[in-house]
């Protein structure tokens, strides 16, 4: 208990010393929020990291205006991560964190120059996204369990109906997770075979769909209307038995449970993200433009598609070690 007050004691001290700093964080993290449009996880994920900052800056060397900020404090503190045993991957995030953070303030006249053009991030080793097989996607698509004599994958009933829907979408749109959940029906376009997505930073993006997967969701749709006396409105997809809008860790084990059960894939991590990075990786094997999945990805970058691209090299690495006789 004395610890407890005596870390309140100084929480509320710190505040009280540096109140123009953590201020000014709050107005930053208002800015995202309001103008940049980051979602909710973002700007709690922002707003974390300043204050973790902050905090260590005000016990470190006192109350310290934000002209006063040196690239010897930031790397200070991010030396101190590190010997915590954070990953470089976690320590780059933090980095970009503060340079959107000293960026802001450039902007509002408050700093002459950002300090993190003195900090440097550290290298973070690049691992192939994994993805699942395409056999693996047609057993889903079929509704066929690879297992002789079982059942078939996804049930009849509108729960059924829901989870093999959650599944399509998702492989045949490479959509996100927060996308998928926030999906409207109107966004649905059967004129046009598309759906317009609302994607990071507010970007909104038309991702073509197939006329298969547009009878689906007009059988889900109808479903949903007679299976359920209330849903909530607007939204595509909502909960088989509440009639509320999806969440994301139900989505997140539906997709699991599946993977899991069938042994659709031997990946460790059974993620929705998974089923973004097959979507991406079956079009790159298949003769896709780079730049054509980056539009349908949503990346602002072409850097953050070109991963993509080595899935496709280890791809012909593997045929032509089948293939031919020298290999």
């Amino acid at each position: 208990m004395i610890v407890r007050l005596f870390y309140n004691f100084t929480i509320i001290n710190l505040f009280v010393l540096n109140e123009p700093l953590y201020s000014l964080a709050e107005r930053f993290i208002a800015y995202i929020q309001l103008e940049k449009r980051y979602s909710a996880h973002t700007c709690t994920a922002y707003r974390n990291d300043l204050f973790q900052f902050i905090d260590y800056v005000t016990l470190s060397y006192s109350n310290t205006p934000v002209e006063a900020l040196s690239h010897v404090m930031i790397r200070s503190w991010l030396a101190r991560l590190m010997e915590d045993a954070m990953t470089a991957k976690s320590v780059n995030r933090k980095i970009s964190t503060l340079k959107s953070f000293f960026k802001y303030c450039l902007r509002q006249g408050l700093i002459k120059q950002s300090p993190m053009i003195k900090v440097t991030a550290p290298k973070i080793s690049r691992r192939l996204p994994g993805y699942i097989e395409e056999k693996g996607m047609r057993a889903l698509e079929d509704n066929v369990s690879p297992f002789v004599n079982s059942p078939q994958i996804f049930a009849g009933d509108f729960e059924g109906i829901t989870h093999r829907l959650i599944f399509e979408i998702f492989y045949q749109t490479g959509i996100r997770l927060s996308e998928l959940i926030s999906l409207q029906e109107l966004r649905v376009d059967h004129g046009s075979e598309s759906f317009k997505v609302m994607g990071k930073g507010g970007k909104e993006r038309i991702i073509p769909v197939s006329k298969g997967l547009l009878v689906q969701i007009g059988d889900y749709m109808d479903q949903k209307r007679r299976h359920l006396e209330e849903f909530e409105g607007g939204v595509l997809l909502v909960h088989p038995h509440s009639g509320q809008r999806l969440y994301p860790k139900y989505v997140y084990l539906t997709v699991r449970k599946y993977l899991t059960e069938h042994q659709i894939t031997t990946l460790k991590k059974k993620s929705p993200h998974i089923l973004r990075h097959t979507f991406a990786t079956h079009l790159a094997n298949n003769g896709a433009d780079l730049n054509a999945i980056k539009e349908l990805l949503g990346h602002s970058s072409l850097a953050a598609t070109q991963v993509y691209t080595h899935n496709t090299i280890e791809q012909l690495k593997k045929v032509y070690k089948q293939a031919h006789p020298k290999a």
